[in-house]
């Protein structure tokens, strides 16, 4: 989806002065509680022993599988440690530190897995190697040499969450993918470099999955009220921090930065990116 911001200091300036990250978000997504609770629910039923979260955040989704599956231990990657460590004190808070560890390390080629339950959403890029295709890729992907970027990622990241999965066992992919063909001002506007071969649409990413190895138990797509609540949530802290630091050695950058954001979203990609939620079952 989006790389997430690294934390900003100033030498000499006590973290306070500073604007707050993402405070207002429970889920690095569109996500709202009664999806959230939907999904943990389906993921638990099989009683997993093991749970790997790629491009985890601070692992709310995978600290809540955690405690609707007690049984379960939990590993979450992601190179952000700031997120990583709001991860461990939300982990410590709910009793869960002891069986759940956040790393910071690539989830590139990882070697934590095959687990019951792998979570990957909106992280696919995580998986993948320098080219953008699987890490050890040696032949073509799905499409062959003229598959458009979106193609080859989605296709190289679902091949590497086939093999962290054991046999019986779900993904959860959470997966960007074009509602309709975005139109050429609309790509103008959002994030730089835009193309339309950047996402698949929706059938296209089923059909990924399920050349991968998979088969779909689910398919679930963000609602608009779930962006919007995201989006706000991704903006509110600095917004409020923009109003009442006006003369902040920070605040011209952090202005420009979060105007532009909201009409990358509004004139963007609003209406015209999509979220699915595929729960996928590996194939014998």
């Amino acid at each position: 989806m989006r790389a997430r911001a690294a934390h900003r200091t100033v030498p000499g300036m006590a973290d306070t002065d500073l604007p707050p990250r993402l405070t207002r978000l429970t889920f690095h997504g569109p996500l709202s509680e009664e999806r959230a609770a939907r999904l943990v629910a389906r993921l638990a039923r099989r009683e997993p022993a093991t749970v790997l979260d790629i491009g985890c955040g601070w692992g709310e989704l995978m600290l809540r599988l955690l405690e609707a599956a007690p049984d379960a231990q939990g590993v979450g990657i992601d190179l952000n440690g700031d997120d990583l460590s709001r991860g461990r004190r939300n982990a410590a808070t709910r009793g869960l530190l002891a069986r759940v560890e956040f790393l910071e390390e690539s989830a590139t080629g990882t070697p934590h897995g095959p687990a019951d339950v792998v979570l990957c959403v909106g992280s696919g890029q995580a998986l993948l190697g320098p080219d953008g295709g699987d890490a050890d890729e040696t032949g073509p992907v799905t499409g062959g040499e003229t598959a458009s970027g979106a193609l080859r990622a989605t296709t190289a990241a679902l091949r590497a969450l086939r093999s962290l999965v054991t046999p019986g066992g779900r993904v959860l992919f959470g997966e960007g993918f074009w509602q309709r063909t975005p139109a050429p001002e609309e790509l103008a506007a959002m994030w730089p470099g835009a193309r339309a071969d950047d996402h698949l649409l929706l059938a296209d990413v089923a059909e990924a999955a399920v050349a991968a190895g998979f088969r779909i138990e689910a398919i679930e797509t963000a609602g608009e009220t779930e962006w919007e609540d995201f989006e706000s949530g991704y903006l509110a802290d600095l917004e409020e921090w923009l109003a009442t630091h006006p003369g902040h050695p920070l605040a011209e950058g952090t202005r420009e930065r979060v105007d532009r954001h909201r009409a990358s979203w509004l004139r963007g990609y609003r209406g015209v990116l999509g979220l699915a939620y595929l729960t996928l079952i590996p194939a014998v």
